[in-house]
């Protein structure tokens, strides 16, 4: 079988075995694969030099892998580490939203399916959650994440009647998308959000963009992207169907 080279980065790892792990990696051209590492921690020469002593979460490397298409696991033979993210593994608050951006990557991208320019924007966004405008990139990348994979929430109609979302704005836990103000009073465990808000996220998905980075995000506080990173976090959970296991970490 063909061996594929690729640049990936881990979204989810699981120690299979002393020795071996299952990675879910999201690579640059092949998009998000399943793999098994043989022999990844296995203290030989050998092992040392095809697997790096393993990946870990959010490390990027190079990979070669087979694509085994008529079983659920390909088989990983090559990492080599490029960047192990380190000042992100020393800063609780970057390295929660990253492993949240992992988790939500892995769940909704569709197993080979390349989303190329989703990729880059993870390359850029995990360091600059290091620094001061940590917010805003987090809700960028956000936004970015369920609108390259078609389950962006409309800001500005209501799921309900179709109508514009005005004054006020809501939605519900367990249902996707917004309600209008007409439409809150049916429904009581509605949980309101100012559309003030939703404008900002609708902005910033119409900002000039250089090599898929949106430019001149606007400086954002906890107070305004905590309310949208808990409708995004609601409206991903109402898709798959399972709490996610890092969205009390972002909010």
């Amino acid at each position: 079988m063909p061996l594929n080279r690729d640049r990936a980065i881990c979204l989810r790892k699981v120690e299979f075995s002393e020795t071996s792990q299952i990675l879910t990696l999201f690579c640059r051209r092949s998009g998000s694969i399943r793999v098994i590492a043989k022999g990844a921690h296995r203290r030989t020469k050998e092992g040392a030099s095809k697997f790096d002593g393993g990946a870990d979460l959010l490390d990027v490397g190079d990979c070669v892998f087979i694509d085994h298409s008529s079983r659920d696991l390909g088989t990983l033979t090559e990492w080599k580490l490029i960047d192990g993210h380190i000042p992100l593994r020393t800063n609780l608050r970057a390295m929660l939203l990253a492993q949240y951006l992992a988790e939500i990557l892995s769940l909704l991208l569709g197993e080979n399916d390349p989303h190329t320019p989703l990729f880059d924007r993870l390359r850029v966004t995990l360091p600059a959650l290091t620094t001061p405008r940590v917010e805003e990139e987090f809700l960028a990348m956000q936004l970015d994440v369920l609108n390259d994979t078609g389950y962006l929430p409309s800001f500005t109609s209501c799921v309900n009647c179709g109508g514009k979302i005005d004054a006020r704005a809501a939605y519900m836990p367990q249902r996707p998308g917004l309600i209008c103000q007409n439409c809150e009073p049916a429904y009581t465990d509605r949980i309101a959000i100012n559309p003030r808000l939703l404008g900002i996220a609708g902005s910033i998905l119409k900002l000039p963009r250089v090599r898929a980075v949106p430019q001149r995000l606007p400086r954002l506080t906890r107070a305004q992207t905590d309310p949208l990173n808990a409708f995004l976090a609601n409206q991903i959970q109402q898709i798959i169907q399972r709490r996610l296991n890092t969205a009390r970490y972002i909010c």
